[in-house]
């Protein structure tokens, strides 16, 4: 699988990341076996977060015989400097390690969760202190919204944003593009969370991926379509959804990658066409 440089002097990672949420309530036998196949596969890049139920603690489990191999990152929704500083203890307890390549600010929606993030005592100041202590070496955020992801990026000198880079939201929303802008530009590197949304579920549907909140692409055909736009942007790794088999999935085509022609992105937008994207600017 192709690797891409994190940052201008950092780790090459896989295109392809592993969503932690896979293993979230599986046997420990069978969280074991699919990081097994992702390594063998050529996935260094491990994510994960403590809202994913018990995913630290399967994940970390599973990841023992490789620690010194991949690049982990977790992430923490507190906004306050003690709860987030707590939160990074647990973490790494779980994830059985003493360090995180990168620790991410979680899932920032609005302006008052940033204006509270970078306050004197907002969780700004754990990623600071906990860089100089040697807990986590690189820093980081993802949003889900531009507004944050872009104010975000002008107060602070993230190393990396992960943010939703998606073709439906991308050509029915226009969102995403001021982002790997602005992030461009900053020169932070540009990781991709949602590569494989296809729109948003439909009242009372019932979900085909039960650890998805959205509907995602429906056969490998329309996931390499969908995974090589987000990989064609300037952007270092697409971390995977929340099923396995959508994992596999993207790896067949990282594993063969092929940038969109002019003439395939060219049709996206009509692809795209009639989709509800699961960003919607308003």
């Amino acid at each position: 699988m192709e690797r891409r440089r994190y940052g201008s002097m950092g780790p090459d990672l896989s295109i392809v990341g592993f969503g932690g949420i896979i293993v979230m309530n599986e046997p420990i036998s069978l969280a074991c076996r699919i990081v097994d196949k992702a390594i063998d596969r050529g996935i260094n890049y491990f994510d994960v977060a403590p809202t994913y139920g018990n995913a630290e603690e399967t994940l970390g489990q599973a990841l023992k015989p490789y620690r010194n191999s991949i690049f982990l990152a977790c992430k923490t929704a507190k906004r306050t400097r003690k709860e987030s500083f707590e939160e990074l203890h647990n973490s790494l307890k779980r994830l059985q390690t003493d360090y995180l390549d990168l620790y991410q600010l979680h899932a920032v929606k609005t302006m008052e969760e940033v204006n509270q993030i970078m306050s004197g005592d907002g969780a700004i100041q754990t990623l600071i202190q906990a860089r100089e202590e040697g807990l986590i070496k690189y820093t980081g955020f993802s949003a889900h919204s531009e507004e944050a992801a872009l104010e975000l990026l002008d107060r602070f000198r993230f190393d990396s944003v992960l943010f939703p880079l998606n073709l439906v939201c991308w050509f029915q929303e226009n969102f995403g593009p001021k982002v790997v802008k602005k992030a461009q530009e900053k020169g932070v590197t540009i990781l991709a969370i949602k590569s494989l949304a296809k729109r948003r579920l439909k009242k009372d549907e019932i979900k085909k991926w039960p650890k998805c909140w959205y509907a995602p692409v429906e056969d490998p055909e329309e996931a390499s379509l969908f995974l090589r736009f987000t990989l064609s942007l300037p952007v270092t790794s697409a971390v995977s959804p929340s099923h396995a088999e959508l994992l596999w999935w993207m790896c067949d085509t990282a594993e063969s990658f092929i940038a969109l022609t002019d003439e395939e992105e060219a049709e996206l937008p009509r692809r795209s066409k009639g989709l509800e994207p699961i960003f919607p600017q308003n």
